[in-house]
């Protein structure tokens, strides 16, 4: 089972579980938007001889928030992960992510080369894209957000029985999995439960990459990346699009498997049929 770890870097504590052992080929694993850790717990149990380690990306699960006043941006996430492999004494390693996280784990390939050695990005590969000309649209909604947001009330569950039923309904995932995500995901307050993420990672980015951004992020991707979808394919990332952007890949292979957003929850043995081999060369 995978043991409870953390390591303070420049913004706090980030927390992570572990499994396996120093000297197995090192893998780190990157959640998606919202989930946390716990997210990969049923994939670790079909993927023995790793050195993995499954951080809490900042302001999710058990990790720190950052200050008031500050952003959630991509910059301030590379640097925290960065502090960990660094601390982790880490010059190589694969990178396993999962939604955000394969988007993360495909700029951190893109940006180190020297460093990743190989990625699996499940149901995600670069960035999510904008169209040029919907840059004002996305400032003046993104500010409006913003700015709302001190006026928020935090949502309140009396017991772990309704978080559960609501991550069930939002994610299509069955209540072993939806459990495993709550658990981690939410922290003891006045009257019951809250999610323990920091509210401000609910608001919509400022700006995104456009599509040839993302396509020309995906080419740099130099070392050997194996991607998963899953089908029927997400509404942001249509089949015919996610297939274009593997394509760019100089050393890809691209596997579907018939399942929801969260299929290395639901299909563990399944998604590490496919890349287990791959992490453990």
């Amino acid at each position: 089972m995978p043991v409870e770890t953390g390591f303070e870097v420049q913004l706090g504590r980030l927390a992570a579980l572990r499994s396996g052992s120093p000297g197995q080929p090192r893998v780190l694993a990157l959640h998606g938007w919202l989930d946390n850790a716990a997210s990969f717990a049923p994939l670790a149990a079909e993927l023995p001889g790793l050195d993995l380690v499954m951080l809490d990306l900042p302001g999710h699960g058990r990790s720190a928030h950052l200050a008031a006043g500050a952003d959630y941006t991509l910059s301030v996430t590379l640097n925290a992960i960065l502090d960990v492999v660094d601390g982790l004494g880490w010059e190589s390693f694969a990178v396993l992510g999962h939604s955000m996280g394969a988007g993360i784990g495909s700029i951190l390939a893109a940006s180190l080369p020297q460093r990743v050695r190989r990625l699996v990005a499940i149901e995600a590969l670069g960035a999510l894209a904008e169209t040029p000309g919907r840059t004002a649209l996305r400032l003046r909604q993104s500010v409006a957000d913003m700015r709302a947001l001190p006026g928020k009330k935090l949502r309140v569950f009396p017991d772990l029985a309704a978080p559960i039923r609501a991550r069930m309904q939002a994610n299509q995932l069955s209540e072993a999995s939806a459990r495993l995500l709550v658990e981690r995901g939410v922290v003891a307050v006045e009257g019951g439960y809250a999610w323990s993420s920091d509210p401000r990672l609910t608001l919509p980015a400022l700006q995104r990459m456009t599509e040839e951004q993302v396509a020309d992020l995906v080419r740099g991707i130099e070392c050997p990346a194996r991607v998963v979808f899953a089908d029927p394919a997400q509404s942001y990332l249509p089949d015919p699009l996610r297939r274009a952007r593997a394509a760019l890949l100089p050393d890809g292979e691209l596997f579907v498997i018939q399942g929801n957003h969260h299929l290395h929850m639901e299909k563990p043995a399944e998604v590490a049929q496919a890349i287990g081999d791959f992490l453990n060369r």
